[in-house]
Order: C-alpha cells, then structure tokens, then sequence
C-alpha cells in the first residue's frame, strides 16, 4: 500500500511563501488524481488544489493566482507552491492520492501557519 508523506510546513508570515512537498512510497502514475486539502480548526476538510496525470489543474477559488499545484512522477512527489499566503490560509494541509476506480490514499498532514 503506497504512503505519503507531507512536508514543508511551518510558521511564515502574512505576504510570505512556503512550499509543500508530498513524497510517496510507490509509483503515483497510479494515481490519476493528486490533490491537496487543507482543514481549519472547527471547520471541514476541502480541496485546495489538483492535478490530474494529463497535467491538468484544479484551484479552489481561494488560492487561484497564489498556489500552484505539480506532480513529479519520475520522483513520485507532489508539490504545492504556496505565495502571498494570508492568516486565512492556516489550517493542516493534507495530501491525497486517488486512483480511477475511486481508492484514494491519505497523508498525515503538516501545519501551516500565518501570522505575524
């Protein structure tokens, strides 16, 4: 069973930038679907950001022009480059793997958080 493993946050402040990195155990060419979430405190888990293998992209309306989503095949990793990041953007960010009969695979999380 393939893992991943979320890294690359932390504590940045507000107009600053983080990059998060999701590391996979196996091959993600499996997975058609790589994507992004992140939850708030008190608030449901949502999709941020994904990227099929064709290499096309989804934004949720929140992060479009500030996040970028990439999947790495060759190094089975995901990234998600994070700009002008906002107090509203902390929240645990999660990475999430999805094959096309519908399995999906989850990361453990890691923090982010802006403030000043």
């Amino acid at each position: 069973q393939v893992q991943l493993v979320e890294s690359g946050g932390g504590l940045v402040q507000p107009g600053g930038s983080l990059r998060l990195s999701c590391a996979a155990s196996r091959d993600i060419f499996n997975f058609d679907i790589m994507a992004w979430y992140r939850q708030a405190p008190g608030k449901q888990r949502d999709m941020i950001a994904a990227v099929r293998n064709s290499g096309s992209t989804n934004y949720v309306d929140s992060v479009k022009g500030r996040f970028t989503i990439s999947r790495d095949n060759a190094k089975n990793t995901v990234y998600l480059q994070m700009n002008t990041l906002r107090p509203e953007d902390t929240a645990v960010y999660y990475c999430n793997a999805v094959q096309k009969s519908n399995f999906q695979v989850w990361g453990q999380g890691t923090q982010v958080t802006v403030s000043s």
